[in-house]
């Protein structure tokens, strides 16, 4: 079986930011692909849904969302999971995925994405959760490795063992964020490599890349800036793995012009296209 879900490489994507909307209604840009902020348009009208609406018609869409709250204890949020598959439908979005985490509790939402422990009771929780997710937008979930900054002493295994365990286990999709994993491997001091390398391959639908903020002792997830190399290099290691795969990048907060981005993510184009190096001339340079 694919385990791709027969899903397309859509080449390199861009998320679609509100100040951005304005040039590409004017310019139509040469864009492979866009993703768009699931929460961002569940319940706005208006402008914002218009212009959505109008980039479909000329782009494949992922919709990427913030607020699924997988592992969380409360009972999944049906009403919000309506809106995702009306949404989903509307835009004939190719995938929809969200994070590896949970954003509240008690109905309450924290507005971040938190860490979960990894251990065999939160398998079992997240991999039932999951499943039914994908059964009720009758579509497969693609879930997220997200940027972190403290750890669970009960965790019992590696985040990338959890997360291999649950593709196989809920039947899902991955979207390998890699500078997510920069991060995580800076604050945590795992082995980023390693990490990537226990990735399951074949479950691999999409990539983020980002900037980040490093602060010295820590780094934070700001999406902020340029992808620095040492990021740019892993992910070149890890398309070595999967083959090309569709790849976005994300800039939200001080966003320069549209042609500024664009020529971000285009840069992943020279690391894909040079995959085929020698696993350790790329191993070497991370």
């Amino acid at each position: 079986m694919n385990k791709r879900f027969d899903l397309p490489d859509l080449g390199i994507g861009i998320g679609l930011r509100t100040t951005h909307f304005s040039h590409i209604l004017a310019t139509w840009p040469e864009v492979d692909w866009f993703e768009a902020l699931t929460e961002n348009f569940l319940d706005t009208g208006g402008r914002p849904a218009w212009v959505l609406d109008r980039v479909a018609e000329r782009y494949p869409i992922v919709l990427h969302g913030v607020s699924l709250s997988i592992g969380s204890t409360d009972p999944l949020d049906f009403n919000y999971l309506a809106k995702v598959k009306a949404l989903a439908s509307r835009t004939r979005a190719v995938w929809v995925s969200d994070h590896l985490c949970w954003t509240g509790v008690s109905g309450r939402n924290t507005h971040d994405l938190l860490p979960l422990p990894y251990d065999e009771a939160t398998l079992r929780h997240v991999a039932t959760r999951v499943r039914e997710v994908s059964d009720y937008l009758e579509r497969p979930l693609v879930l997220e490795n997200p940027s972190s900054y403290l750890e669970f002493a009960r965790s019992s295994m590696p985040e990338h063992e959890f997360l291999a365990r649950l593709a196989n286990e809920a039947d899902c999709g991955l979207l390998l964020d890699v500078n997510n994993v920069y991060v995580s491997s800076f604050n945590h001091g795992f082995d980023l490599v390693a990490y990537i390398d226990a990735i399951p391959a074949d479950r691999v639908v999409q990539y983020h890349l980002a900037g980040h903020t490093n602060n010295g002792t820590h780094i934070i997830d700001t999406h902020d800036d340029h992808v620095i190399d040492e990021v740019w290099n892993l992910y070149q290691h890890a398309v070595g793995r999967t083959g090309s795969v569709s790849t976005l990048l994300e800039w939200d907060a001080n966003i320069p012009s549209f042609d500024v981005v664009h020529a971000e993510a285009r840069k992943a184009l020279r690391y894909r296209d040079a995959r085929a190096r020698p696993e350790s001339e790329v191993a070497g340079a991370l």
